[in-house]
């Protein structure tokens, strides 16, 4: 297909998607990476959020919790620390966690970890915003 690109992502529950698609942006450690058909080769940390890909001009999103994406021979391999397709994230679930998370950092005790809530935080963001716009 001209115009198009293999986008795979992988995680450690196995393989998550598998499309030939015509555009990706992914959360990059320093902000968002655009990927076009025939990029050049590019290995670059990803953060948690939201990867928005391009398939017969529809947009579809993945949240990720991090990870690391290769491009090379008009290919784009995602290893994710985890990835959720926005069809099967239980929005209900994610704000929940959410709420959870704000809770846990307004207390500010030293029983929190405080790290571990940001995390929970951040993750939680993303699913919402994936699952939102599908």
């Amino acid at each position: 297909m001209a115009g198009t690109f293999s986008l795979q992502i992988v995680s450690p529950e196995g393989n998550v998607l598998k499309e030939e698609v015509e555009f990706v942006v992914l959360p990059g450690g320093l902000g968002e990476l655009g990927i076009l058909p025939n990029h050049s080769p590019l290995i670059a940390g990803l953060d948690i959020g939201v990867i928005r890909y391009t398939m017969n001009s529809t947009v579809k999103r993945v949240a990720i919790t991090g990870g690391f994406v290769e491009v090379a021979d008009n290919s784009a391999t995602v290893l994710a620390n985890s990835a959720e397709l926005s069809e099967v994230i239980d929005l209900a679930r994610a704000v929940d966690a959410k709420e959870r998370a704000l809770k846990r950092l307004a207390v500010r005790s030293n029983e929190i970890d405080l790290r571990r809530a940001e995390y929970a935080l951040r993750r939680a963001a993303a699913r919402i915003s994936a699952a939102e716009k599908q």
